[in-house]
């Protein structure tokens, strides 16, 4: 039996598509060439199954994205006392360039380029050669990725060739003591840093593997302890989203970072990572159909932080056999609320049985079913009733 997540996500797409509003960043000339019709969506689950629909073959740059990540490394390496030294965790109300820094000099939080520039001349400590640092850097995000990930040398180059306002800040950073290194090295490198190439199953996985307190599912390694991430999700929570922070998280919910390649991602701790992909972004550098796609998601799957929800189902608390009259079954006991997450649990609990036997999914215990997880539940009773034979008995 087929889960019924891609046609979902199929479905979201479809609902997003239309939307033709936004540009692309050609403030980065080779980001202005790409193509503006690219849209594809992820979730990955907190055991490592991916979902994806649209164009999720298509590679694009992490800019921006890969800060809470890099934040996430710095942490690890040099603990929180001393990072705090060096970037704030406030959220600014700017953009995403802006140029100010805190009264003491530090920037304000590591999701602005100012933070994320002093950020990323943590690693390794001041004394690390320039290339040697970014390639810790590129191989940390693999790790967060499960693959090994590469930077694209046209948008870096591009990139770099036109980055004059963060020159300027790093010149800035450089003049309060924040940074040691020559500041056009620091920029430099960071721009590599941004131009690191990933889909949006990369991200998705990234995003999970901050969610499960810094386990990446897919390859089993502990990338980064958990208190890192608990850091990390409360500043993607307050600063991810800049100065539409707020705006996003009263209707999304989740947190989330965005780049200006037209991605954005969110983690959802102990549950999920989902990411969107589509290069016309607005004012705020986000993605404009990203952003609908994430409305969508956390509408509908009930994602929102703040969502008043009743404990969620424990699957399989049973699974014993049952006799039935005409013979024996497979038992499945729910007990909890239904949500998008358990009921892709529980379907593909069911896509692992024998077309022959019969299941008996037992909801007596069951307190609240969600729409999506009602729709995806009677999706599978009608998908199985098609194939004329018994399987899904619900009691």
């Amino acid at each position: 039996m087929r889960t019924q997540v891609p046609q979902y996500l199929q479905e979201v797409l479809q609902a997003c598509e239309r939307n033709d509003e936004g540009a692309l960043a050609d403030y980065i000339p080779e980001l202005g060439n790409v193509d503006p019709n690219p849209l594809a969506v992820a979730v990955c689950m907190g055991d490592g199954t991916v979902y994806g629909a649209g164009d999720a073959d298509v590679e694009f740059t992490i800019q921006s994205m890969s800060k809470p990540f890099v934040y996430a490394l710095a942490l690890h390496e040099r603990g929180l006392e001393a990072t705090l030294q060096q970037v704030g965790v406030e959220p600014s109300g700017d953009a995403f360039n802006d140029l100010s820094l805190r009264e003491d000099g530090r920037p304000q939080n590591p999701m602005i380029n100012a933070g994320a520039m002093a950020v990323h001349a943590m690693i390794g400590g001041p004394q690390a050669p320039l290339r040697e640092r970014t390639d810790m850097i590129v191989d940390g995000l693999s790790r967060f990725a499960g693959r090994q990930l590469s930077v694209d040398e046209e948008v870096y180059a591009s990139e770099f060739a036109t980055a004059f306002r963060n020159r300027a800040i790093a010149n800035l950073l450089r003049n309060v003591g924040i940074i040691e290194q020559d500041p056009r090295d620091i920029v430099g490198e960071y721009t590599r840093q941004c131009a690191t190439t990933v889909t949006t199953n990369d991200l998705a996985t990234m995003a999970v593997t901050l969610a499960m307190g810094g386990r990446n599912p897919v390859t089993g390694e502990q990338v980064v302890p958990a208190w890192v991430c608990r850091y990390v999700l409360s500043v993607m929570m307050t600063c991810g989203m800049y100065d539409a922070a707020g705006d996003w998280m009263t209707t999304v919910g989740i947190p989330a970072k965005s780049g200006v390649s037209g991605g954005i991602l969110g983690a959802l701790p102990g549950q999920a990572g989902l990411a969107a992909f589509s290069p016309k972004v607005d004012s705020h550098g986000h993605s404009v159909r990203g952003v609908r796609v994430f409305e969508h998601l956390s509408r509908d799957l009930n994602l929102h932080l703040m969502e008043v929800q009743e404990a969620r189902v424990r699957l399989l608390e049973s699974s014993r056999e049952v006799k039935l009259r005409d013979g024996l079954a497979r038992h499945l006991r729910l007990r909890g609320a239904l949500y998008f997450g358990s009921v892709e649990r529980l379907l593909r609990e069911l896509a692992d049985i024998p077309d022959e036997d019969t299941v008996v999914v037992d909801l007596s215990d069951v307190t609240h079913i969600n729409p999506i997880g009602r729709r995806m539940l009677l999706d599978a009773m009608e998908q199985l009733g098609g194939t004329g034979e018994r399987r899904l008995v619900l009691v």
